[in-house]
């Protein structure tokens, strides 16, 4: 404000008090911010984005991945060779029951999220919020489970056309669901696990032994 006042120099004395009043004021105001707005409606939010998986021949298959950010738990893993936006609305449909669509739905801007997909959404009375240009972070739960998926499972297969991709990812998704804690959970998994006290403790192999279930028998 001082700068602004000096570069006048128009010899007409003008009170900082008068320049203040027309300078934009600072930080974002009272609207809440993507992160609150997130925390205060987890309960009602669902998210969804692509991965893409090439095959043994070079092949790219994609993958609609689907998730509640309540509590982290995956809904889909969908695969198709060529993603339409009326095959994106038709898993959407898939997804969530018309009695227990979310409040608002996160996705990029993908092409592939066509009219058929945002009147998909408005017809199940979901708010579509597409995120900003080149902001991953606005989908963040998406793109952490995405990475999750490749780090704990596709980096370590060669997957062979899409029978053998959805066999992979259906066993991930059970995985992931019902066995792999969470820290944002308080070390529970999205579907719930309970503490065992009791019996011998065993390791089951899962996904051929890339993982492991710890149980007690």
């Amino acid at each position: 404000m001082k700068r602004l006042h000096a570069k006048m120099k128009l010899g007409i004395e003008v009170a900082q008090s008068t320049v203040a009043k027309y300078m934009a004021r600072s930080g974002r105001g009272r609207s809440q911010t993507w992160k609150t707005f997130l925390h205060n409606h987890a309960a009602g939010i669902a998210a969804m984005d692509f991965l893409v998986v090439p095959t043994v021949g070079f092949k790219l298959l994609f993958v609609l991945v689907i998730l509640r950010h309540q509590r982290r738990r995956l809904i889909s893993l969908s695969v198709t060779a060529h993603p339409t936006a009326e095959w994106i609305a038709g898993q959407i449909s898939d997804a969530f029951p018309w009695d227990d669509a979310p409040d608002h739905l996160i996705r990029d801007r993908d092409g592939s999220y066509g009219y058929a997909v945002t009147k998909r959404l408005s017809d199940m009375g979901i708010r579509d919020h597409p995120t900003a240009a080149r902001s991953p972070w606005q989908n963040g739960h998406a793109e952490r489970l995405i990475g999750s998926i490749r780090r704990e499972c596709l980096d370590h297969i060669v997957v062979f056309g899409e029978g053998h991709l959805r066999r992979v990812l259906a066993g991930y998704a059970s995985y992931y669901n019902e066995l792999r804690t969470h820290l944002a959970l308080s070390k529970d998994s999205p579907g719930r696990r309970s503490i065992q006290r009791l019996g011998e403790l065993v390791a089951r192999p899962i996904l051929g032994g890339l993982h492991y279930q710890y149980c007690r028998t």
